[in-house]
């Protein structure tokens, strides 16, 4: 009985057969005979989804506040001058277009070719970084502001700044490094002294400009991204006595460095000299209240004047013309682009993809919250830009490029989190420090 059953389910199957065409080859060999045009095979089809609309938003918002606030904190005392109104804000809504479109364009594109990238990146912006401490080199000419030489000029190009590069181009690199290294990370011969020697240069050019503040968020990026990635915290924990002593010997060693040190521990000691970027900071703050004095009133004859008031004072400019609660929703954007950026990195379909999403957020907001705290007076006065509000082409156009890349990871995120099964991390590696992931139940996993 059972052989009968056997022949007859076998028969089936070639009356299927003989149905359907007579299988894939037969079927092509025919479409062949007929000249009916070949159909190309398809490999595997990453699922993709729409991106993080929450984040882009929330960018959006901050950048249109952007080019408000500088319009603001530029435009009217030029009318009043009569000035070029348009001198700083026509470059800087120049730029957040093109970041716009960088930003849309990367979004589009597979993240994943980011890493054939990663190195020639990484080279090309140390070789930068070298090019703006060098003398002149035909239409190579580094300029120096206010002290530092941070700025290039290479020919008819727009001055850029290398360092703005840097933490892009430094976040890349490291990702694709770390995801390779596996759990060895956590050795202290395959792990920190290797990353040491990657990071070690990018901080040191950018410290020669000299620019202690970009230093600082490269260097709180990058070890927040060795950390996620695996690494040792104990080795961690015993590296910060050397780099608080590495710092306090290049603020004792720099004049101006000291005397900034000096105003953040009384600044009021001298508030027309040393002081006078801090104190007027805390006034424009203090003179905002609750819904502010209004749009361009902070630089109309007879106002507090506030010095860098497109740039790195940005801040106290928005809590003085937008009040206490323009400036909560500036913070609270801030904290919206940090959840939506972690949660990225939780459900990045793999290693390399989570330790990008890691680094962008903690670059981005990391600097966010050193620029505020200096305007509140937490820290020294550092000299770095608030992202997508300060004046600044440079900056703008690189936060958007790091943000079409989250979008980009946004598009591909799994509900799970099931990051850590891609072949970066096999099972001899050790996992990083971000949780499991959730296994579903089981009525759960029926329907998936």
């Amino acid at each position: 009985m059972s052989a009968w059953a056997e022949g007859l389910r076998r028969r089936g199957r070639q009356q299927t057969r003989r149905e359907a065409g007579g299988g894939p080859r037969r079927q092509a060999a025919r479409d062949k005979r007929r000249g009916a045009p070949p159909v190309a095979a398809r490999g595997p089809q990453r699922e993709r989804h729409e991106p993080d609309y929450i984040l882009l938003l929330a960018v959006a918002a901050l950048a249109a506040l952007g080019v408000l606030m500088v319009y603001s904190s530029t435009g009217v005392s030029s009318l009043l001058q009569q000035d070029d109104p348009f001198a700083v804000v026509g470059p800087q809504a120049m730029w957040a277009v093109l970041g716009v479109a960088a930003m849309t364009l990367i979004m589009r594109l597979d993240y994943r070719y980011l890493r054939y990238l990663s190195v020639p990146g990484f080279l090309i912006t140390l070789g930068l970084l070298v090019l703006v401490l060098l003398p002149p080199i035909g239409p190579i000419r580094p300029i120096e502001v206010g002290g530092s030489t941070r700025w290039l000029e290479l020919g008819p190009l727009p001055r850029m700044h290398p360092a703005e590069f840097a933490k892009l181009a430094l976040i890349v690199y490291l990702a694709h490094w770390l995801a390779r290294r596996g759990g060895r990370v956590s050795s202290l011969t395959h792990g920190l002294i290797p990353f040491l020697f990657i990071c070690g240069p990018v901080l040191l050019l950018v410290l020669l400009e000299p620019d202690l503040g970009t230093t600082g968020v490269l260097a709180l990026s990058a070890f927040t991204m060795f950390f996620v990635a695996g690494g040792s915290i104990w080795q961690l924990a015993l590296l910060t006595p050397a780099a608080l002593a590495g710092v306090a010997a290049v603020v004792m060693h720099s004049n101006y460095q000291l005397l900034r040190v000096q105003a953040f521990l009384d600044p009021w000691a001298d508030p027309q000299g040393i002081g006078f970027h801090t104190v007027q900071g805390l006034l424009a703050l203090g003179t905002g209240g609750l819904l502010g004095i209004g749009l361009g009133e902070s630089r109309q004859p007879g106002a507090l004047q506030l010095p860098m008031a497109q740039n790195d004072f940005v801040f106290a400019v928005i809590g003085q013309e937008l009040g206490l609660l323009g400036g909560l929703a500036v913070i609270g954007l801030f904290l919206l682009l940090a959840y939506r950026g972690i949660r990225i990195a939780l459900a990045a379909p793999d290693t390399f993809a989570a330790l990008l999403a890691t680094g962008i957020t903690a670059w981005l907001v990391l600097q966010a919250f050193i620029n505020m705290g200096v305007v509140v007076v937490l820290l020294p006065i550092t000299g770095i830009t608030l992202p997508f509000l300060s004046a600044g082409g440079s900056s703008l156009l690189v936060s958007f490029a790091a943000v079409g890349i989250l979008l980009s990871i946004s598009r591909e995120t799994a509900a799970r989190g099931t990051w850590n099964a891609d072949a970066d991390r096999r099972r001899r590696y050790g996992r990083p420090h971000l949780p499991r992931p959730r296994r579903l139940p089981l009525a759960g996993r029926a329907q998936r």
